[in-house]
C-alpha cells in the first residue's frame, strides 16, 4: 500500500486511483491492490467506505474514508 502521508487529505478519489489502473498511460498504481469485483463486493459488505455520487455517470469516495481504511487495514 501506498504511504497514506502521501494522499491528498481532502477532495475525492476515483476508483482507478484507489485499486489502481496498470494499462493506463502513465500507469496508476494500486494503493488498496485488488480487484474491481472484490471492491464493490467490500462496499456491499461494508468492509470498504461507500461511495459519493459526483455526478450522473461519477462515483468516488473521500480521501478521509480512504485514509481511515488504510489505517484500519495497517492495524491488523
Amino acid at each position: 500500500m501506498e504511504k497514506k502521508e502521501a494522499l491528498p487529505s481532502v477532495g475525492f478519489a476515483r476508483l482507478p486511483q484507489i485499486i489502481g489502473d496498470l494499462d493506463a498511460k502513465p500507469p496508476i498504481p494500486p494503493i488498496i491492490p485488488v480487484k474491481k469485483s472484490c471492491w464493490w463486493e467490500g462496499v456491499r459488505a461494508g468492509r470498504f467506505p461507500q461511495p459519493v455520487k459526483l455526478g450522473p455517470r461519477a462515483t468516488g469516495w473521500r480521501w478521509s474514508d480512504i485514509r481511515a481504511l488504510i489505517e484500519k487495514l495497517e492495524a491488523r
